[in-house]
């Protein structure tokens, strides 16, 4: 196993602040260095955040209170040490093996614990007769979206390019990204009414390779378009819309709604603060006007 597998094997017990604090400023040092194992932590780490904000999907109700604190009641020690059972156990694997008689009880009373813990959920399912599905978490190229989008709108990453000339800006990419981008124009060549104003556009990296990053602004609201090539990632995660053919995945991602979609080699994200799941900006992409019947597929 070689430096950053040891890493990435840790980020989690490193985001549970599980690690000693040696362990701890080796991981920290090792993110410093590694932009590849410090992607890989930012993605663990939005993940557990959204997870944790996420609300109860059911109230349990009083009945099923009272017979999950009797069970716990009757469970006694194992209860207290469920708190720690995470740290205990990692602690008790590297216990010396002359310690192996103290080792087997102490593993016992958390593995004991443990069961108790899913002798509960079990209680509960079969209590409820519900399933709850987890929510499907965002995808890498989704989070590198909005961290694009945010660094951008932060005076990080300026434009390379600015221009209001879809034409210039898809000129401009040609020879600098591995894929052919032509930006729509049809909103200068239809006469229709103007819905949004293009700004500049640069280069941004990902998966060893260059992206693109186009700029818009709608009602003086900022949107961004990240493209790549469909050989590079496909989208996924979040909630799925298909319209007109095409699957579409949603997540709401730092108070930014995402729409990532695949479409004739090409791999795109959208990130804006619209309303709703943010689906008008998907008018930069497609017919604007033309297209509403397209857009409202994608309300909730």
């Amino acid at each position: 196993m070689n430096q950053c597998e040891e890493i990435r094997a840790q980020m989690t017990f490193y985001l549970d602040d599980e690690l000693q604090d040696g362990e701890r400023s080796v991981l920290e040092a090792h993110l410093s260095d590694c932009e590849g194992c410090l992607q890989v932590f930012t993605s663990e780490r939005r993940f557990l955040e959204m997870i944790r904000g996420v609300k109860s999907l059911h109230l349990a109700g009083p009945e099923l209170k009272a017979r999950v604190e009797k069970i716990l009641k009757q469970a006694g020690a194992p209860q207290a040490s469920l708190r720690r059972a995470p740290s205990r156990l990692r602690r008790l694997l590297r216990q010396p093996a002359s310690n192996a008689p103290a080792l087997t009880s102490r593993l016992a009373l958390a593995l004991t614990a443990v069961a108790t813990v899913a002798g509960i959920i079990a209680l509960w399912s079969l209590t409820e007769r519900k399933s709850i599905r987890p929510p499907n978490p965002p995808s890498e190229f989704a989070m590198m979206a909005v961290d694009t989008h945010q660094r951008h709108l932060r005076g990080q990453l300026p434009f390379e390019i600015a221009s209001e000339v879809p034409g210039e800006i898809s000129h401009w990419f040609a020879g600098k990204v591995p894929f052919s981008l032509q930006l729509p124009n049809y909103q200068e060549s239809s006469g229709q009414e103007k819905l949004y104003d293009l700004e500049g556009a640069r280069l941004v990296g990902y998966k060893n390779d260059y992206a693109a990053y186009v700029a818009y602004e709608m009602r003086k609201r900022p949107i961004g378009l990240v493209v790549t090539s469909g050989t590079v990632t496909q989208p996924s995660g979040g909630e799925e819309i298909v319209s007109k053919g095409i699957t579409f995945h949603y997540d709401a991602i730092d108070g930014l709604k995402v729409i990532t979609w695949s479409d004739r080699g090409l791999t795109y994200a959208l990130v804006s603060d619209l309303e709703e799941r943010g689906q008008q900006s998907c008018i930069v992409c497609h017919q604007g006007t033309k297209d509403q019947d397209f857009i409202e597929r994608l309300k909730p």
